[in-house]
């Protein structure tokens, strides 16, 4: 059948996601619109063939019927009309049997005799090849006649046993023994059968080209509404979401109008909601954040002060003006991840990009924070140059380090090597391998989530928990991406992939 689709290939799809466009081809040219059209003609089929095959059946056995009742009364009037003698004589038996013969009816008939052993026909053979067992076990047990409907060599037949009686007295009748037998070919009445079958074959078909048309003009009134739902819901995806659908009659799909109408509307009012609460949220993590930079400059110098004379304090006092100092650094470091949170929010993150040896900058990420003893391993490769911006790389390669130190486990390895990939550019691949017990399989969905804690009894920690949401970010403004997983042998690992050439990598 033309466009159906083959196999599974349907349905396929690509590794980007995206429709395969052979499979596209395939799924549109057998959619639901052909699909209605073939259902449409399906019962017009059925229909019209069960009707024809009705027909054909009792135009058939009407035209059969007749012909053998013809031939089966005229037959048996001819065999009670003819005088017997008995015994039977061969001679003259033969005028008898033609004289039969030529008064068949509705077609000549062939005649042949049976008595005893005597056999005798009005034609050619004294014996039919046509009269079967059972046609004379039949007549030898029922005085009143059958008949049977023979195909021989492909020519039908219609087979008449008549045995000849006499009466013995009133209601009383003995057979004779002399079975007559009439041959009739039903050469015509099966012209006539074929052509009625021709004549139920050829109506149908013109009759399922017509049906093709409301078949149409109904996919058409169908699909209609299906196709502007289909709209519809492409343009709430691409944002608007007050599009709706006109809604015409009280049918199923009038009801799906106004189901997808109500719906729309309940989610632009939810989506209107988020969005004003999200901007509330966000302005409010920006206002707060800039509120406090000053003061905390302010505290924080103050605490470098009491840091550098705790020695010479009480050790109760000193004890408390290191919390305080501590404290205050880990509300500066918070301060500043929901800064720059708040700037990808707004989209106003911008990379300033620079041609650096990546090597290099890895290893001066980790001096500035003097993560080069016996916790942290290397494998950085010369040569590697790549443009980035220099201060998000240094926050990337810093915190999935820091995160490996603190909740994984030393030694921790990181490693870099660019791989090809075949088609596209080169990829820059750094990896960030911890020696810890790994991560949970139900945190790892979460893991880049704000503000997300693995262990939900530990309220404290000594990050702000943006430090994985901002690494991403960060990955994503330079068009890479980054993801979290286990080693077989223990550990987990972050790698980080960023394509080496850009377009836009100029900022």
């Amino acid at each position: 059948m033309a466009g159906r689709p083959r196999g599974k290939s349907a349905g396929r799809r690509r590794a980007d996601g995206g429709d395969a466009p052979g499979g596209r081809a395939r799924a549109r040219a057998f959619g639901l619109r052909t699909r209605l059209v073939f259902a449409f003609l399906l019962v017009a089929a059925v229909s019209a063939g069960t009707t024809s095959a009705l027909t054909y059946r009792e135009a058939r056995n009407a035209l059969l019927k007749t012909a053998q009742d013809t031939a089966v009364s005229s037959f048996r009037d001819q065999v009670q009309q003819t005088g017997w003698g008995l015994p039977v004589q061969e001679q003259g038996l033969e005028l008898v049997l033609r004289d039969i013969a030529r008064k068949g009816k509705p077609h000549p008939w062939v005649v042949f005799a049976e008595y005893g052993s005597l056999r005798a026909s009005s034609g050619e053979n004294p014996v039919s090849t046509v009269i079967t067992p059972e046609l004379r076990r039949a007549a030898h047990a029922n005085p009143n006649g059958s008949f049977e409907r023979v195909v021989k060599d492909g020519v039908p037949y219609l087979t008449i046993a008549m045995p000849t009686v006499f009466r013995a007295g009133p209601g009383s009748m003995l057979p004779s023994g002399l079975i007559l037998y009439a041959v009739m070919r039903m050469t015509d009445e099966q012209v006539n059968v074929d052509a009625l079958l021709v004549a139920a074959r050829d109506g149908a078909l013109p009759g399922l080209v017509i049906a093709l048309i409301p078949g149409l003009i109904a996919a058409r009134s169908v699909l209609r509404p299906v196709r502007e739902l289909r709209k519809a819901a492409q343009s709430m995806g691409s944002g608007r979401l007050d599009t709706r659908i006109p809604v015409r009659g009280s049918d199923e799909l009038a009801d799906l109008a106004r189901t997808f109408n109500e719906s729309a509307g309940k989610l632009e009012t939810s989506v209107r909601e988020l969005r004003e609460a999200e901007a509330r949220a966000r302005r409010f993590a920006s206002d707060v954040s800039h509120e406090l930079r000053t003061p905390l400059a302010g505290m924080l110098a103050v605490t470098e002060v009491l840091d550098e004379d705790a020695d010479r304090l009480d050790p109760d006092t000193a004890r408390a003006v290191r919390l305080v100092s501590t404290e205050t650094g880990k509300l500066a470091v918070l301060v500043e991840d929901l800064m720059e949170i708040s700037r990808f929010d707004a989209r106003a993150a911008e990379l300033n990009t620079d041609e650096v040896d990546v090597a290099e900058a890895i290893r001066k990420t980790l001096e500035i924070r003097h993560w080069t003893d016996g916790r942290i391993r290397t494998e950085l490769p010369p040569g590697i140059r790549a443009r980035l911006d220099p201060r998000r790389f240094d926050v990337v390669v810093a915190n999935l380090v820091g995160n490996a130190l603190r909740h994984g486990g030393a030694p921790v390895t990181v490693r870099l090597r660019v791989e090809a990939r075949s088609p596209g550019t080169p990829v820059l691949i750094t990896e960030v391998v911890d020696s810890g017990p790994g991560i949970r399989p139900e945190v790892l969905p979460h893991i880049f989530d704000r503000f997300y804690k693995a262990d939900a009894a530990r309220t404290r920690s000594a990050g702000s928990g943006l430090g994985l949401a901002i690494t991403q970010e960060n990955v994503r403004l330079h068009g890479g991406t980054i993801r979290a997983g286990n080693l077989p042998a223990g550990g987990a690992v972050f790698t980080v992939e960023i394509p080496l050439h850009l377009e836009e990598a100029d900022g």
